[in-house]
């Protein structure tokens, strides 16, 4: 696959870590991809910018985890982190660990790393028109990285192409091999994606807002696509998302992210039911509901805080209708409230004690 357009290799260097921050992990069994006390920064003109303040989650063989938040929470700074496609400078990682499989990937090489990604660990990119190089051919793009990652050769690589078109259901796949992205329509260029991601047969697939600017039923189209190949394969699933629809249909766990950091993290079901943080409880209480017709919907009052400027104590505090002096003195830990469940919310326990 073409790397044009994408951030340059990061130098190998051994970020600090963060042994006080783990990953929430089941009991007994290392997960697929862990992600532990991350912490990035960017240094800009205006200041140093926190986007990740220790960020923590993991993801299982089989399993999909929906990361939610705000533009700007830095769900896709994660992903890109975990890639290895951050662009540094301007952003250096300062902490944390990304292990695969137990391994630690900031401490690999940098061609450990490269073998990693595509076979290891995919992504699905918000914007296809943009990630796809447009003077090439999609087929040429797809064949490129299983010529050079697996030794094929150009006619059984162009076969294989067509394979994986024909998998994500694009019509006609021998003739559209031979088209360029633009003569694509935006969920055909979307499915493209999705084939050259799973080109290596990667055992994780990030899905950064695979289903941006699409109409709503090619959306359900795409989530269905990518839900049986999921199935088929027993990937695990990383999917970046605003969308709480889309969430409720396919994810297993939710990890809700606020200014850099997660603050509540819980299987589908119980966060639906039962928000532990006030912030997931305000994302939920915007969505529109049928039962709700002709009322105004619900909004969370202010904006996200600058992260070149976070405020003492929880970031979330001037805009948390829960909030206490202590919320503005001392900023909360990420705990556990339940089992299988953590939130870093001071009155977590009142949000579980109210039905």
């Amino acid at each position: 696959m073409s790397t044009e357009g994408h951030p340059a290799e990061p130098p190998n260097e051994s970020p600090l870590q963060d042994p006080a921050a783990p990953a929430v992990v089941q009991q007994g069994a290392e997960p697929l991809l862990a992600v532990s006390g991350l912490h990035v920064e960017f240094r800009t003109r205006e200041g140093v910018a926190r986007v990740l303040n220790g960020v923590r989650y993991h993801v299982d063989a089989g399993e999909t985890l929906a990361v939610l938040g705000e533009s700007g929470s830095g769900k896709s700074v994660t992903a890109n982190t975990v890639m290895g496609i951050l662009e540094m400078p301007p952003a250096a990682i300062t902490a944390g660990e990304i292990r695969f499989r137990g391994e630690d990937l900031l401490t690999a090489t940098a061609s450990r790393r490269r073998e990693v990604r595509g076979e290891g660990i995919a992504m699905i990119f918000q914007d296809a028109l943009s990630a796809l190089n447009p003077v090439f051919t999609v087929g040429f793009q797809i064949e490129e990285q299983l010529r050079q990652r697996r030794g094929m050769s150009r006619r059984d690589a162009r076969k294989r192409a067509i394979e994986l078109l024909d998998l994500v259901r694009i019509p006609n796949a021998k003739g559209r091999v031979r088209q360029f992205p633009h003569e694509f329509s935006g969920g055909m260029r979307q499915r493209a994606m999705i084939a050259m991601s799973l080109a290596l047969d990667p055992e994780v697939l990030i899905a950064d807002e695979p289903t941006t600017a699409l109409d709503v039923t090619v959306q359900a189209q795409i989530m269905d696509l990518l839900a049986e190949i999921q199935r088929e394969r027993n990937m695990g699933m990383v999917l970046i998302t605003h969308d709480l629809g889309v969430v409720a249909e396919v994810a297993d766990r939710i990890a809700v992210m606020y200014a850099g950091r997660i603050v509540e993290e819980a299987d589908v079901h119980s966060i639906y039911r039962q928000p532990g943080h006030p912030y997931t409880r305000a994302l939920m209480d915007s969505m529109p509901r049928l039962d709700q017709r002709g009322q105004e919907l619900n909004t969370i009052k202010g904006l996200p805080p600058s992260l070149t400027a976070i405020p003492k104590g929880c970031p979330f505090h001037p805009r948390c209708p829960m909030a206490i002096d202590l919320c503005r003195e001392k900023d909360p830990e990420l705990l556990p409230i339940a089992e299988g469940r953590v939130s870093a919310c001071h009155r977590s326990d009142e949000l579980m004690r109210d039905e």
